[in-house]
This record gives C-alpha cells, structure tokens and sequence, in this order.
C-alpha cells in the first residue's frame, strides 16, 4: 500500500528547496507515495511547491517579531488556531509520517502529528537548533542534521548525520570552467571572484563590495557580483551597468552552475542551504554570515568551517573594512586556496536528499 507523507515547512528558498528534494526522493524510491506540503499562508512556498509538482495547504501561522509586543499579541491565538487547522489536516490526509524542515509551519504541524501518535522526522539545517526544532527533537522518531556535536540538542540516539539536501544541477560544474567564462564574457588568464549574495541581496555584502571595487580593478581581478533583488537596481544607478568590463553586475544567477564553475574565490553568506552547496563545489570560500537571523546560527555555522580550516570568515560588522582586502590576500595565496578547496570538500555529503527519504521510509515501517 502507497505510503502517505506530509511535509511541512518553508519560509525561505533554503527551507523549501530541501522539503522539495526530500520529496522527489521519496517518489524516487516509491513512486506512488502521495506527498501533502503544508506551509505557511502569504509565504514563498505556497508559490514555489505547486510549481514543483506538489499539493500544498496553508496554516495562518507567524513567527514571533522580534521587537514587537503588539505584532506578537496575536501569535497565540494563530498557533492555536494553526495547531487546530493541522489536527484537522492530519485526520483527513491519514500521513504515515511527518517531516517537518524548519520554517512557521512545521511546529503546530509536528506537534499535532505527535499527539495523534504519527511517527515524526525533523531535518535541522543549522549547527544550532532553533527553540521550536529543540521541543520537537523529544517526540521524533528521527533528527536529521548537517553537523557534528548536535547531542547538545536532540537525543544522541536519534541523530543520524546526512547534510543538507542540495540542487544537485546547481553543482554539477566538472568541465564547464571554459563554458562558464565564455557565459559572463570572462577571460581565462584573470582571477576571478563569486559575490553571493542571495535572491534577496544582502547589504553589507553589496556596500563591502561597491567600496572595493577600485581595488578589484587595479589588481586586474574579476568579479561576477551577484547583488539580489533588492539592492540590483540601486547599484546600477550609482556604479553603473558598464563600471569596467572586470565587473559583471547580476540580479539574479539563472546558472549557478556556471558561476560555481567560474570561481576562483567565493563570497557567501552561511545559511546551511549554500554550505552544503559550497562543500560539494569545493572551491575556496570567505563566509560573511548574516547577524540578522534566529539565534546567530549563520555565525555558528560559519564557524564550524572555520573549525575544519575549511573556510575563511569575516564578521559582518568587519566587511566594510577587511572583506576586499582578505580576499585579495586569498586569491595571491595558491597554497591557502588548495588547503581550504581541500578541507571543505571532506565536509561534502551530496546525497543527502536520498538518505533522508530512506530514513522517512523506515520509520513508517518501524511505527
């Protein structure tokens, strides 16, 4: 008999593109396991999860506004209500399992699977597990996570270690250097720099880089400047489309394969989504994790690269200063380049989307 599953979660591209992975590996193994998403209403997975494929339903649920005693007078009553609105989700679709990937809905949605007694699976993304996931951790029938030392805040005994579901095309990028410059009309005898700011854009990333970008120029270093929806068109009225033919300027990456492929050096943020994705490309990488998330775990995901001596960091408030130049200093250090391409690539798990869905599938079996 067809297994059912839902899978609840998003908020972010970094939430819901693994919950989408997950799934299609779970219709990998089975292809007539029925899959239900529910996720948060108003929220990018009620877009993106029927354009993968999938049935998504909607809790009216939201986070605790940091700052905000008035925002946060209705949260009780939405989680009471969102609780309800599961519990009724749950004795309709009849789930075999629960997983739950992190984001507003995936806490009343695993919590009311528990209390009808269906076996649950919380996939923690960070190397610091937010409150909601530490609660959860004490009824799941398994943890999912991307770091060592997790102990410190789920069951040891129902840890299993399996990384962070990646966009598999989105790395594949063995023999596509030449494709790659050819693609951001790049010369091959330059040194070239990947500025990732995600889809939104990231400010200190974007300012950090605006005021180095003489630097860039005078070393005769190339940059595809990756700035995010909401900084792009800023940027271009003050830098101009046209800077220098070293600087290439992008909204968005559509090949982040291609742009992967053309680094020499890369610039990120630390959300656990891109690490996994960086450790597979297995590039030399300078991590600026954003303060401006629950519980700083960008910060300590960052850092437990910089553990491994996988990665360089620079503190957010510290980009303004030090970013360009420590980059500089990177790119003219071939044997710093080789350890840290070497030590991140250690730290790559890239099926990871495959051994949490066998995980899914054994505990409905188990239950």
């Amino acid at each position: 008999m067809a297994k059912r599953i839902i899978i609840s979660g998003g908020g972010t591209g970094g939430h819901i593109f693994p919950a989408i992975a997950i799934a299609n590996a779970l219709k990998k193994i089975d292809p007539a396991t029925e899959i239900l998403f529910v996720g948060a209403n108003g929220r990018m997975e009620m877009e993106k999860v029927p354009a993968a494929g999938y049935r998504i339903k909607g809790l009216n649920i939201q986070g605790l506004q940091r700052g905000s005693i008035l925002k946060n007078l209705m949260f009780p009553v939405k989680l009471l209500s969102s609780v309800r609105a599961a519990l009724k989700i749950i004795k309709d679709f009849k789930p075999d399992a629960a997983v739950g990937v992190g984001g507003y809905a995936s806490g009343p949605l695993l919590y009311a699977a528990s209390l009808k007694g269906i076996p649950t699976l919380i996939q923690e993304q960070n190397s610091y597990a937010g409150i909601t996931n530490k609660w959860l951790g004490k009824k799941a029938k398994k943890i999912c996570v991307a770091f060592d030392g997790m102990e410190k805040f789920f069951p040891a005994e129902r840890i299993i270690k399996t990384g962070n579901p990646i966009r598999k095309e989105s790395v594949a990028i063995a023999g596509k250097h030449i494709q790659a410059l050819e693609l951001f009309n790049l010369s091959p005898h330059k040194k070239t720099v990947l500025i990732l700011g995600g889809s939104l854009g990231a400010r200190t990333l974007n300012t950090s880089i605006q005021a180095g970008l003489e630097k860039f120029v005078a070393n005769d270093v190339q940059v595809i400047w990756q700035t995010g929806k909401y900084y792009y068109n800023g940027i271009i009225e003050q830098v101009g489309l046209d800077y220098h033919p070293n600087i290439k300027i992008k909204e968005f990456l559509n090949r982040m394969d291609l742009a992967y492929a053309a680094a020499d050096v890369i610039i990120s943020r630390a959300g656990a989504g891109t690490i996994a994705e960086l450790c597979v490309v297995k590039k030399p990488v300078i991590l600026v994790p954003s303060p401006n998330v629950a519980e700083d775990h960008q910060t300590k995901n960052a850092l437990a690269l910089v553990q491994e001596n996988a990665a360089k960091f620079v503190a957010d408030r510290d980009a303004a200063t030090k970013l360009v130049d420590k980059t500089l200093e990177l790119l003219n250090d071939k044997d710093k380049q080789k350890i840290l391409s070497n030590n991140i690539s250690k730290l790559a798990m890239p099926d990871a989307d495959e051994v949490i869905a066998k995980e899914v599938t054994q505990i409905t079996i188990n239950n």
